[in-house]
């Protein structure tokens, strides 16, 4: 059958991956992963992506050797490095998952497509997620998902004998994060890379973890430990989201396991199709990265961006210490719950009236867990520009008292406010002179006053978004998205 080319991309595991299993079973392998400056140079990386794909590849490259297959890992445009491969081992196939990455990836991948289509080599693309390319419509998405989740997982390569293709051309060095530009700092206290570390927190969290899932997920406080932590090892592909179902769903059927659990447990499976149903917009519509899904909602803010407003959400200090306290903690984790995730994204939207596209691009070099589907179909959702979800504006204050009562999360990331008195907690900007000088904290100095006033700028704000959605040519267009993009309810597998 010749020499199979295996192209590692956002999959960067052994297990559960097709491509590696099905080149393995048609003749010698070549396996490698490009490191694309022009993909990093991108507005959507980050420094802490780029090192927590580089431990990713170092844990992969032991699995592979562990089998007897070499990784080659090369930097440079992807169809020159397929071009000197081609013509050192003469591959005839290359495998490879799907993906639905950025626009530049897109880019990219047609680009591939075309240089295979040259060479008379097939490209062989397996999906990934449930998610269905050249998808017309949402009618039968979700029977597709259960069916993908419910195909047994691809065996391991220990159950091959694997023929590995070696390299006579010298692999040039790998590019630090300071040659690609990346700019510092990154969190110091991130989740960090590859398929031993992403099993051990699966493990851990079906195990133990779960149980707090139910009822933990939205405080900003329990959610580290009530939630998974798992979408980081989605993302990069260090463990298959079919694998994470499966096994979750094998959880549940234990019989040791006590109601709690299980309750946690199922809460759990009833989000994971939700990862593949924001995953299929973008595949759907790549132009949702930077266009509004209902085009009607265009010039909604595009042109009364207030810089001055988004570096002062950038900077944690806005004034609003929920908001504040939890940047600080993406700036330190690279992670945040989802709840608080919606908080700063219905801020930056609603009283601060910030347009999505700079915020998103910010918040993805700041989530390490960024997947662009999700990412860009969210900020859209939560701005309130896809014409179709309900409006969702989140006021931090009340936030802080549902989630944070007694600002142990808020004191914990912002030292100021560690000596502001309870009465005062949510806020702070209200305390009289005397009590300030009492506790030793000057508001406008070490605790910065509300960089708008919430009540009157998310009362305004409403009043433009739901002006314009009860404009007629809106309300006709909320259809189109509706068929394309909306989901279907049925009954899922794992109920």
């Amino acid at each position: 059958m010749g020499v199979q080319a295996v192209w590692f991309k956002r999959d960067l595991r052994t297990l559960d991956h097709a491509p590696l299993f099905n080149a393995a079973q048609q003749g010698p392998v070549l396996c490698f992963y490009v490191l694309e400056p022009a993909l990093w140079q991108q507005p959507d990386s980050a420094r802490q992506h780029y090192h927590f794909v580089l431990e990713s590849l170092r844990d992969l490259y032991k699995a592979l050797r562990a089998h007897g297959v070499r990784l080659h890992i090369l930097v440079g445009d992807v169809t020159r490095v397929l071009q000197d491969l081609h013509t050192e081992t003469g591959f005839t196939a290359l495998h490879s998952h799907q993906e639905t990455g950025n626009d530049w990836t897109y880019g990219r991948d047609k680009a591939v497509a075309q240089w295979c289509q040259t060479c008379g080599v097939q490209w062989h693309e397996t999906p990934q997620f449930g998610v269905v390319r050249g998808l017309r419509d949402r009618n039968q998405w979700q029977r597709a998902w259960q069916s993908h989740m419910a195909k047994p997982l691809v065996p391991a390569l220990d159950t091959l004998t694997v023929t590995s293709v070696a390299l006579t051309q010298n692999q040039a060095p790998l590019p630090t994060a300071d040659d690609l530009g990346l700019p510092a700092p990154e969190p110091s206290v991130r989740q960090r890379g590859g398929q031993t570390a992403g099993r051990a927190v699966l493990v851990d969290f079906l195990g133990r973890r779960s149980k707090r899932y139910r009822g933990g997920i939205s405080s900003p406080l329990r959610a580290p430990e009530a939630c998974s932590r798992l979408s980081t090892y989605i993302t990069w592909g260090c463990v298959s989201l079919r694998e994470v179902v499966q096994t979750t769903h094998a959880a549940m059927a234990h019989s040791d396991i006590d109601a709690a659990h299980r309750k946690g447990l199922k809460a759990f499976t009833s989000r994971l199709a939700w990862h593949c149903h924001f995953i299929q917009k973008l595949e759907s519509e790549p132009a949702i990265e930077w266009r509004n899904m209902h085009r009607g909602y265009d010039d909604l803010r595009e042109h009364e961006f207030d810089p001055r407003l988004f570096e002062a959400l950038k900077e944690a200090r806005t004034g609003w210490p929920l908001v504040d306290a939890c940047v600080r903690m993406l700036n330190e984790t690279g992670w945040l719950n989802f709840r608080m995730r919606a908080m700063l994204v219905s801020v930056a939207a609603y009283p601060l009236w910030l347009h999505w596209r700079p915020v998103g691009l910010w918040l993805a070099q700041q989530f390490l867990d960024y997947e662009p589907g999700i990412h860009w179909s969210q900020l859209q959702m939560q701005s309130g520009t896809t014409g179709i979800n309900t409006t969702r504006v989140y006021n931090p204050i009340k936030q802080a008292q549902d989630q944070d009562p007694d600002g142990i999360f808020v004191r914990q990331w912002l030292p100021a406010m560690r000596r502001v008195p309870d009465t005062w907690l949510f806020e702070p900007w209200l305390m009289p002179p005397s009590v300030q000088a009492a506790c030793g904290v000057v508001v406008g100095q070490d605790i910065p006053y509300p960089v708008v006033d919430l009540e009157v700028a998310t009362r305004a704000a409403k009043d433009r978004l739901y002006a314009r959605r009860k404009d007629p040519a809106v309300r006709a267009g909320k259809a189109a998205v509706i068929e394309k993009h909306a989901s279907r309810r049925q009954t899922s597998w794992l109920d």
